[in-house]
């Protein structure tokens, strides 16, 4: 039991240093794979403003061309004006679908169309084709009430019809069109 003492005693006469820990790992430079995190949230984020300007710009043209619609509808009061409305209604779906689709359609398909970009608690057209046809195809103007409720489901249309984003004005080419 006296070598112990001794031992004590020979550790404290070295000459050691204290213990020095080495300094933590810094966050710089940051790895490769945090800087292909970043590089793709980047790109994210600059896409999602692109999109979200887009969309912006894309609802302002929108509105714009409701407005301007609903315009020229303020200037048709008259009730032997229904073909001018028809046109105006016309005009709007064919700046939102292909010539194709809408030139063709006539009659109780325009007015099932004009239905179908409405909800259900403010489709109206159907209902109005005996005056609509009336208001159209014959010579005599509407009734004023007839016109009136004609009056009122195209500015609700104008107003309300659900319209996908307006489509690029580009030709549309079918095959054997240019023989």
């Amino acid at each position: 039991m006296t070598e112990q003492p001794a031992v004590n005693n020979m550790a404290s006469t070295l000459p050691l240093a204290d213990i020095h820990l080495p300094q933590a790992p810094g966050y710089w430079p940051l790895a490769w794979g945090w800087w292909v995190c970043g590089i793709i949230a980047l790109c994210l984020l600059v896409s999602g403003l692109f999109v979200l300007l887009r969309t912006i710009r894309n609802n302002r043209a929108k509105q714009r061309a409701r407005r301007e619609a609903l315009r020229r509808l303020k200037t048709y009061t008259d009730p032997g004006t229904l073909n001018a409305i028809n046109l105006l209604l016309r005009q709007t779906a064919m700046s939102y679908y292909s010539r194709q689709q809408v030139a063709s359609l006539t009659g109780e398909q325009w007015l099932i169309f004009l239905d179908r970009h409405l909800t259900d608690d403010q489709q109206g057209f159907s209902k109005l084709s005996e005056p609509w046809s009336q208001g159209l195809f014959s010579g005599q103007a509407l009734e004023p009430q007839d016109f009136q409720r004609c009056y009122r489901q195209a500015e609700l249309w104008l107003k309300n019809a659900q319209l996908p984003s307006p489509r690029l004005q580009q030709p549309n080419v079918t095959e054997g069109a240019h023989v």
